[in-house]
């Protein structure tokens, strides 16, 4: 857990658990580590309604976890459920469902249980997708949402070590039958076994120097304000395309509150247009484009004197989309642009 530190001198954990083992072996390890500093565990349990036995595999789960001295809350996922696209709908309402109650309880970090055959998984599809470079990386280890830091701690531990956890405890947990059904791309990777390492392919210290010259092109361009992201456009015109395509993925996904980058080719002509405003050196309406759920205005900075008017793209969310932000809220925060898919520590 040191990778993620600080935390408080009493650290206060909420932990996602399904009833999986996977989860259910987070839970446990993460109420051990609280539990040595006097912190403690909540763990939040979705019941997306989505199978009839749901409900009733919730309860079992928050008597498991109270058997073991881990208070436990169930959230359910009401309203209408969608016709395609599920696991999608159902990922957003679960991690809105999460923050929430992060938010509620005023805890600041939520734990999931991605583990190494999840990267894996993750680092495949995404492939599939013709991805770029911060896609292929795979999932963060740590994400700063509004809510709370949402920390994956065990990237780098097999399924295999995660259900020795409970096995040795004596401990049993509810299989999804989800977790089989063909239907969905997840479940046919891992079948099929097509899957690449969960460790990137990059050298790491090849990695580690782009992840240092982001921060510095972060640092360099970006102003976080209330009504948006601004980026100066002359830095951005002189950055190295794949910095400029990174910086430009970490923006959208801050700006549209997204979890996964935009496509590499997307990416590409964006970062394009980014530059082709300077040569340009004009500004206005003429010059906006949007992508992934952001809208990018080309706006010359107000100042007193003409000469001392920067080129700004004030990035935000369209309009009308579900996150766009109000006047005064404030956006993720910049450590987020500078934040890489670093390899996940144990809880050890």
């Amino acid at each position: 857990m040191a990778p993620f530190a600080p935390f408080e001198p009493r650290p206060v954990l909420a932990v996602a658990v399904s009833g999986g083992r996977d989860s259910l072996a987070l839970a446990v390890l993460a109420h051990q580590w609280a539990s040595a500093r006097q912190g403690s565990v909540q763990a939040l349990i979705v019941d997306h309604g989505l199978r009839a036995p749901s409900a009733v595999e919730a309860r079992v789960t928050r008597e498991r976890l109270a058997g073991l001295g881990i208070a436990a809350e169930i959230l359910v996922w009401s309203g209408v459920k969608p016709a395609t696209r599920v696991q999608q709908a159902a990922r957003e309402a679960r991690y809105r469902l999460l923050l929430e109650a992060c938010r509620r309880h005023a805890i600041l970090h939520l734990m999931t249980a991605h583990h190494a055959e999840d990267q894996a998984e993750t680092i495949a599809m995404r492939a599939a997708l013709v991805s770029g470079p911060d896609g292929l990386a795979g999932m963060a280890a740590l994400v700063e949402h509004r809510e709370a830091r949402l920390l994956r701690p065990l990237l780098g531990v097999s399924r295999a070590r995660l259900t020795a956890t409970l096995e040795v405890r004596g401990l049993n947990w509810i299989d999804d039958p989800s977790n089989e059904d063909r239907r969905f791309e997840r479940v046919r990777v891992r079948q099929d076994g097509i899957a690449p390492s969960p460790r990137p392919t990059e050298e790491g210290h090849g990695r580690a120097a782009r992840d240092r010259r982001l921060a510095e092109a972060a640092l360099a361009t970006l102003d976080v304000e209330p009504a948006g992201i601004a980026l100066d456009q002359l830095v951005v015109s002189q950055l190295e395309p794949e910095i400029a395509q990174r910086l430009l993925s970490r923006v959208v996904q801050a700006g549209a509150g997204r979890d996964h980058p935009p496509r590499r080719d997307r990416l590409e002509r964006a970062a394009a247009r980014l530059s082709q405003g300077a040569r340009r050196g004009k500004s206005g309406k003429s010059q906006d484009f949007t992508l992934s759920g952001c809208q990018f205005m080309l706006r010359r900075e107000a100042a007193q004197e003409p000469a001392q008017r920067r080129l700004r793209w004030i990035v935000r969310p369209e309009s009308g989309r579900r996150n766009e932000k109000k006047p005064g809220q404030p956006l993720v925060p910049a450590a987020f642009f500078a934040c890489g898919a670093s390899g996940a520590p144990h809880l050890d």
